[in-house]
C-alpha cells in the first residue's frame, strides 16, 4: 500500500491545504520513509536521533517533521490501518528559541522610496514599464506589511478600485481585505493598473516577458534597490513586512488589528512584534534619558 499518496489524498480532500504545505508534508514523510523499514511499527525515537545527531537539524525543523508524523500515524489510526500511535507514550522537548523579527529603519525606508522619487520620462518604453512596476511593488510592500508570495499572486480583479482595497490570497487559501492608506501608493497602483489593462496576463506584477512575477523576481528587484539606496544588503524583502508591523505597534495599533493586517492564524504569532517595539524603547532610554547622567 502507498502510504504517503493515500495520506497526501486524504490531506486535499479534508484539510484545504496549500500544495507548499502538502510539498512540505510530503518531503517530511520521504525522508522518514527512507530512513524507517517498518513503516507501520516505527522506532521514532531513532529516527528523531538521526536528524538531531547526524543530519544536525534545528530544533524548529525537527518539530515540524514530529508534526507531520503524528497526523500521519493519526490518519493511519482513523482509517484502522494501526490500532495506535507509536507516539502515545513518547514526549520530546526543545530548547524554545525565538529570534526577534529583522527590520529597517524608516530612515532606511525612506531611502528605498526616493529612488522612485525621479523622473521616469527619459527612460525607454521598457525601463518605463519596469520602473512604473517597481515602484508600485515595493511601495505595496512597505505599506501593507503584505508576503511576496501574496503580492506575486494579486490580480487586476483582486483590486477594488472603489474602496481602494486589494483582495488578498494568504496562507491556508485565507482570504482578507487591505486597505491602501497612503495616497501615493494607491497612485503608483493605478498608474500600474492602467499599464497592467493593456496586456493579456490578468496578474498585476509580471516580468519582462509578460508572464506572472515569481518570488524569487520579487526578490531580484529589493536586491536592487536596497543596492541603490545603500542600505542594508543583508536584509530581505520579509524584513519590510517585519517593519511594517513593528511601526503599527509602536505607533500605538492594537495587536489584533495588527493580526488581521498581517493575515496571522494566531495573535501569538504578532505578539513578538511587541518584543521588537520594547527593545528598541528600552535602547532609546539608555541612550537618550537624561535621568541616567544625574
Amino acid at each position: 500500500m502507498n502510504y504517503l499518496s493515500h495520506f497526501i489524498n486524504y490531506l486535499q480532500a479534508t484539510k484545504n491545504l496549500s500544495q507548499k504545505t502538502l510539498a512540505a508534508y510530503t518531503s517530511d514523510l520521504n525522508q522518514f520513509f527512507n530512513f524507517e523499514n517498518n513503516i507501520l511499527q516505527p522506532d521514532i525515537c531513532a529516527f528523531i536521533s538521526h536528524l538531531n545527531i547526524e543530519l544536525k537539524l534545528k530544533d524548529t525543523s525537527i518539530r515540524r517533521k514530529i508534526i507531520t508524523l503524528k497526523n500521519f500515524y493519526n490518519y493511519l489510526i482513523d482509517t484502522e490501518i494501526i490500532e495506535t500511535s507509536p507516539f502515545k507514550k513518547l514526549k520530546f522537548r526543545f530548547k524554545q528559541e525565538r529570534k526577534l523579527p529583522k527590520t529597517l529603519t524608516v530612515m532606511e525606508i525612506s531611502k528605498i522610496l526616493k529612488c522612485f522619487d525621479t523622473d521616469a520620462s527619459s527612460l525607454s518604453s521598457f525601463a518605463q514599464k519596469e520602473f512604473i512596476r517597481d515602484a508600485a511593488l515595493m511601495d505595496l510592500l512597505i505599506s501593507t506589511g503584505i508576503r511576496i508570495g501574496e503580492a506575486a499572486s494579486i490580480t487586476i480583479d483582486d483590486i477594488i478600485s472603489s474602496e481602494r482595497t486589494l483582495l488578498i490570497h494568504g496562507k491556508g487559501r485565507k482570504q482578507r481585505l487591505i486597505y491602501i492608506s497612503s495616497p501615493t501608493t494607491w497612485d503608483r497602483l493605478k498608474t500600474l493598473l492602467k499599464e497592467r489593462k493593456k496586456a493579456d496576463c490578468n496578474y498585476l506584477f509580471v516580468n519582462r516577458y509578460g508572464q506572472p512575477i515569481t518570488i524569487h523576481g520579487i526578490e531580484d528587484i529589493y536586491k536592487k534597490y536596497v543596492k541603490k539606496a545603500q542600505i542594508n544588503t543583508k536584509s530581505t524583502p520579509h524584513y519590510l513586512r517585519h517593519t511594517f508591523a513593528t511601526n503599527l505597534l509602536a505607533n500605538g495599533a492594537d495587536l489584533r488589528s495588527v493580526q488581521e493586517i498581517l493575515g496571522h492564524a494566531s495573535v501569538a504569532t504578532t505578539q513578538i512584534y511587541t518584543e521588537v517595539t520594547t527593545a528598541r524603547k528600552k535602547q532609546v532610554l539608555k541612550k537618550f534619558n537624561y535621568r541616567n547622567k544625574l
